[in-house]
């Protein structure tokens, strides 16, 4: 009866055991809940969630909660990383119901889908001031059968709601640089200038914030800005929201000071923290933000990857078990002098604050690894030298990386996300060019071949899954979104920066051809985050809600990575019709985006985008004077700066993007030396460049005032 032993999903399959008579999310289960009128008990969770874990072992593996389920209602289950679409959608309908999300979301749907009540966690028995689920369960399959014209009433208010609150559009005036000046104030505003970050505990990143706020740093010469950019880069990757054996961030940090984390670790938030700190680098020069983020793709490299297909994971758990809280990643000063010399000890206790009394409340003798004090005062404590305590430390550190090594380790999710592959390739691709290392590069290509190989179809489909966890095949591919279709847009383009190939440039046209066909609204603007039926099927349960993603809640908003991904095209192709579909969806937010504030920093940048004059860096030739030339052109993050490295054989071809050839082809041959340079704003562009002087003063020119 439970219909999940044939899922694919990591976190359905590991329900297929439980009495519960589950259903995955399809036309199936609403055809039995229609056909035998009953409610749909709606579960929505990941195999990262530790409270979904709790809640099923609680209720969901008891037999008495199972019997009330499978007698009052038809059960669905849906994986929230599998299915962002339903999730997004029945998140704001709990939202409205209860005042909160999250997950386990647990919702009461009438047989068509729509929510009637809902709520989080729900405890088995009553505690915690929360109703037990089976009285809930109880409670909520009476009144439908006994209260039918106040749970529809209640859903549809509830679906009204859904659709005002998901479809975020809001025309005002025309768009200007004021409105990306006021996003970037409203996060200043929520800046903590003590321990980095936005807002109090707890605390997220926010990596397109971040991203915009070094952008402004640099174009305008915001010093405010550059100063919280700074601040939270380094808070962060001393605190224990990262993994300071290991490398890699969790996903966030409980307090405000960044020390103790949520301990599983998501891709999304590894690849997105990459590219800040690979910008933060790229902008300041600092070996600390560099060595960050070497030590993030070794993270990834050794723990989220398919090192011989190419791919990247999902996601590692937090904990072992239900009786666990974050065991694997933290240590008591016991475990610690076990496997470390006295000397070792000492360095690595003051180094990493390891002491008798540690940071969680689970088990007070735990502590979170993080770093409070400098290594020189450290040192100078120690009567070391520096040199002479970071020797210590590394001997320390390794012996505590090797000894975790041998625990049981958190489950990882194998499964490989289109969108969520598509931003590592990205990231992985940009931390390639500006750290100069070739090992990142040739990984991001694999993944990005294999990712068009395999998770589309050549044309205008997309799906949302490259490859399951155990490569079982889904009884149904899931169609991608919005994201993922704008993501790996952008992933092709960096594809083809990165080597030239056209394959990459053509997949980004057709994919974004096939964007604007299936997403776009060519009556209101913007686009929709899931794909117009063709065949005039209805949507099931709550999706019939039309929703148009704005706000980076967690990953960067589907609109403004859209708008950015066709600003990108539109300079490479000259096509005005991506130019005009993304001034177009930026518009349809204007009236209303400054208050999302910190969760528009896509928006933000996607707006710099369009309103600065492209800067395009042409770097041609093949030898080490074009390498100097265009580790000097990627020097200082700025969002609308784009830079180009062409072989001269490439030149000679012609095989390039349209508008990119038309520029470039206008040079004469006998101004092309060996190595040459063409720097371009807007349309304009300055003569050939051969030396490293002559392209500081180009870009200097080209640049804003701030640089």
């Amino acid at each position: 009866m439970n219909q999940l032993e044939h899922a694919a999903s990591s976190y359905l399959r590991s329900a297929r055991h439980q009495p519960v008579h589950w259903h995955a999310w399809g036309t199936t289960a609403f055809a039995r809940a229609l056909s035998e009128d009953k409610p749909i008990l709606l579960d929505i969770g990941a195999v990262w969630c530790h409270w979904c874990h709790v809640m099923d072992r609680e209720s969901y593996e008891d037999e008495e909660i199972a019997r009330i389920i499978n007698q009052q209602y038809v059960a669905i289950k849906v994986d929230r990383d599998e299915r962002p679409d339903v999730d997004a959608r029945y998140q704001a309908a709990v939202s409205a119901i209860s005042g909160q999300g999250g997950w386990p979301l647990t919702a009461f749907l009438t047989p068509d889908g729509r929510p009637y009540f809902g709520g989080t966690y729900f405890p088995r028995d009553d505690r915690y001031g929360r109703p037990g689920f089976g009285r809930v369960l109880l409670t909520m399959a009476q009144v439908w059968r006994e209260r039918r014209e106040e749970a529809l009433e209640s859903a549809s208010s509830v679906m009204a709601a859904i659709e005002q609150n998901e479809s975020f559009s809001s025309r005002g005036n025309a768009v200007t640089r004021a409105l990306t000046e006021k996003i970037a104030k409203s996060a200043l505003a929520m800046f903590d200038p003590h321990h980095g970050g936005f807002g109090s505990q707890p605390k997220f990143p926010h990596p397109a914030a971040l991203d915009l706020l070094l952008h402004l740093a640099g174009h305008d010469g915001n010093k405010q800005a550059r100063e919280a950019v700074r601040v939270t880069l380094d808070k962060m990757a001393h605190g224990g929201v990262y993994d300071q054996l290991a490398g890699g961030f969790h996903r966030y940090s409980v307090d405000e000071r960044w020390v103790v984390p949520h301990f599983e670790k998501m891709l999304y938030d590894n690849t997105e923290l990459l590219r800040n700190y690979v910008h933060g680098f790229q902008s300041d020069v600092r070996e600390d933000f560099r060595q960050t983020a070497l030590e993030i793709i070794g993270w990834l490299d050794g723990t989220l990857t398919n090192r011989e297909q190419g791919g990247f994971y999902a996601s590692q758990d937090a904990d072992i078990n239900l009786e666990d809280d974050g065991d694997y990643f933290t240590w008591t000063l016991d475990e610690a002098r076990a496997v470390l010399t006295p000397e070792e000890l000492d360095a690595a206790a003051r180094y990493y604050d390891i002491g008798e009394l540690g940071d969680m409340h689970h088990n007070p003798a735990k502590n979170v690894l993080h770093r409070k004090y400098a290594v020189a005062d450290l040192a100078e404590d120690m009567g070391r030298t520096t040199e002479e305590f970071k020797g210590i430390l590394t001997a320390a550190r390794r012996k505590l990386l090797q000894a975790r090594l041998l625990r049981p380790t958190p489950f990882v999710d194998r499964t490989l996300y289109t969108g969520w592959n598509a931003m590592a390739v990205t990231s992985y691709l940009e931390a390639a060019r500006v750290l100069r290392m070739s090992e990142p590069r040739d990984f991001a290509v694999k993944t990005l071949n294999r990712l068009l190989a395999e998770a589309w179809d050549g044309g205008s489909m997309l799906y949302r899954v490259i490859a399951y966890h155990d490569g079982a095949p889904p009884a149904e591919k899931v169609e991608a979104n919005l994201d993922d279709y704008a993501f790996t847009v952008h992933a092709c383009m960096d594809g083809w920066l990165a080597t030239g190939d056209m394959r990459f440039y053509n997949a980004a046209r057709k994919l974004a051809d096939a964007m604007i066909e299936r997403f776009y609204d060519r009556t209101a603007g913007a686009f929709f985050d899931t794909a117009t039926k063709q065949n005039g099927a209805a949507p099931l349960g709550a999706l019939s809600a039309r929703r148009k993603p704005l706000q980076d809640s967690p990953t960067p908003g589907g609109n403004p990575t859209a708008a950015a991904a066709l600003l990108r095209l539109e300079s490479l192709s000259g096509n005005r019709t991506y130019r005009e579909i993304a001034e177009d969806t930026l518009e349809s937010f204007a009236g209303i985006v400054e208050h999302f504030g910190l969760y528009a920093g896509s928006y933000g940048l996607a707006l710099e985008r369009l309103l600065l004059d492209p800067v395009e860096v042409v770097v041609v030739g093949s030898g080490i004077e074009a390498d100097q030339l265009e580790a000097l052109a990627m020097a200082g993050f700025s969002v609308n700066k784009t830079v180009i490295r062409l072989t001269p054989q490439q030149v000679q071809a012609g095989q390039l993007p349209e508008a990119l050839a038309e520029t470039v082809l206008q040079v004469p041959m006998q101004a092309r030396p060996d190595a040459w340079v063409l720097v371009c704003k807007g349309r304009s562009c300055l003569p050939p460049i051969a030396d490293a002087e002559g392209l500081l003063r180009a870009l200097a020119a080209s640049s804003g005032e701030g640089a």
